[in-house]
This record gives structure tokens, C-alpha cells and sequence, in this order.
């Protein structure tokens, strides 16, 4: 839109699975690139691993990830990465998610908003104050506007006190804080048009039974109003169905603590799906 180049940085607040996971390549491509400047040996650089595995040993191909049809050189499905061209790999990943793979998509925005208003004009405004102005800031969510909204299901109901302490904690939440548990429980960091209210599917939250409880014999109703069986669980979620499974924590303290342990490090996993 302003018409400045997009990089990996970029890539990580767009898709954070997909980002870190680059960021990691992209620091053992920066390793292997320094290793050869120094004038070591390739039999060194050729065993910088990531997370522990040799760069071979990840099986990845010049392809788009998560869409093996989509080569990012010719015949790239049949291309290993290599430590000798993960540069490489890293670079036309990037290119394809922010550059010249969607730089169609970006020009016909641009005309779109060009025939409304001269693009010269925005120049005025950095990156967080355009996306303020053209997406919004979020909204003022209330614990009466979160239960009309969501729905409380298998051992939960509005009533509840974990549900009750679930929607005092989002009521606090800044703008950033709304964005990343969105993200969490949808996989979309942004509302569509009309809020909370009209997300489809409905924002579900339902009962996790606590992992330590499995197999006993304890009554489900008296774990889900609220149990230090619970407190060392982590919520988790189905963003295709917007389905958030929340342990019956103790307390609001351990579920503002658990919540957002969930929402800013299994943002983009399925770990804590």
C-alpha cells in the first residue's frame, strides 16, 4: 500500500508458525554464509543443524510450504534443500509470500484505493496508524457483550465462575492482547465486519477437564467450577471451528497467566490445537 518492500519480519507478524519457523533457516543460511567467508572447511558448514537436525535431515523441498503444488523454482518439488542452497530456499519463500507472489494481489489494492484517494496522501501515516485507520483499533468487549456472543457449552455456562473470570480477563485486554488471542482461536488476528458478534463459526468455549483428573471418579460438575487440578493445563484451541477448550482454573490470576501463555507461544501451532 505505501509502496515499501516486505521481508521475513513482515512474513513473521503475518504468519508466526510460518515466520519462526524461517527465522530458524534463515540464522543457520546466515551461519553457513559466515562459516564460508571465514574460509571453513565444507565439510563444517555443511553440519550446521537446525533445532539439533542437519538442514538435509528436514526433508523440505523448493516448494511453498503448505502448498506442495506451488514450486518456487522449476521442477521444485523434485529440489532438496540443502545447506548449499538454503539461502536460497529461505529468499524465494519470502519472495513468494510478501514479494513478487502476491505483488498482483497488492497492485489491484492499490488501484482500488488509488481511485478513492491519491495514495501520495498516506505517506503521512506509518504502518500502525494506516492498518488503524482502514481495520479498526478493535472493540470495547465487556463481560455482557462477551456472553452474549459466545457460546458456553460441555460444562460450562454463563454462570460459571471460570466463565465469569474468562470474560473479566478479556475485558481487560488491550488492542494487541485482542489480536493475539483472535489469533489463538481462529488463526485470524482481526474481527471480521460487525465484531465478536459476527464471527462465523460462533465463538465456542467448553470445559477442558483437567489432565491430572482423567480416570477419576470426580463429579465433572465440581471440576468445572473451578479446581487447582487445573492450574498446571494449558487452553487449547480449533481455529477452523472457533473452539476454545478452557481448563476450569482455580483462579483469574492462573488463567490470565495460562491463557496468555497460549496465546503468545501457540499462536501458529498445533500443539496447542
Amino acid at each position: 500500500m505505501m509502496g515499501k518492500t516486505l521481508g521475513l519480519y513482515d512474513l513473521v507478524e503475518l504468519d508466526p508458525g510460518l515466520g519462526k519457523t524461517l527465522l530458524r533457516l534463515d540464522a543457520a543460511a546466515a551461519k553457513i554464509e559466515h562459516m564460508k567467508r571465514e574460509g571453513r572447511p565444507e565439510s563444517e558448514w555443511r553440519n550446521v543443524t537446525v533445532d539439533g537436525a542437519n538442514i538435509e535431515d528436514l526433508s523440505l523441498m523448493f516448494v511453498l510450504p503448505g502448498h506442495s503444488s506451488s514450486e518456487l523454482t522449476k521442477c521444485g518439488s523434485d529440489v532438496p534443500v540443502t545447506a548449499v542452497n538454503l539461502r536460497e530456499y529461505v529468499d524465494a519463500v519470502v519472495d513468494a509470500c510478501v514479494g513478487s507472489g502476491v505483488s498482483l494481489y497488492f497492485e489491484s489494492l492499490r488501484s482500488g484505493v488509488e481511485e478513492i484517494l491519491p495514495l501520495a496522501r498516506l505517506k503521512m501515516f506509518n504502518e500502525a496508524e494506516l492498518e488503524a485507520l482502514i481495520c479498526g483499533q478493535g472493540e470495547n468487549w465487556t463481560p455482557q457483550m462477551l456472553v452474549d456472543c459466545i457460546k458456553f457449552d460441555h460444562g460450562y455456562s454463563a454462570q460459571s465462575l471460570p466463565i465469569q473470570n474468562f470474560c473479566d480477563i478479556l475485558s481487560s485486554f488491550s488492542s494487541d492482547q485482542q489480536r493475539a488471542f483472535m489469533r489463538f482461536v481462529t488463526g485470524a488476528p482481526r474481527l471480521p465486519p460487525g465484531g465478536l458478534a459476527a464471527l462465523q463459526p460462533r465463538l465456542t468455549v467448553v470445559c477442558k477437564q483437567p489432565s491430572c483428573a482423567v480416570g477419576l471418579s470426580s463429579d465433572a460438575a465440581i471440576l468445572s467450577a473451578g479446581t487447582p487440578l487445573a492450574d498446571g493445563d494449558l487452553p487449547s484451541a480449533m481455529t477452523c471451528a472457533s473452539y476454545l477448550k478452557l481448563p476450569p482454573y482455580s483462579c483469574k490470576e492462573v488463567m490470565s497467566e495460562r491463557l496468555q501463555y497460549a496465546m503468545n507461544e501457540g499462536s501458529g501451532s498445533f500443539d496447542l490445537s
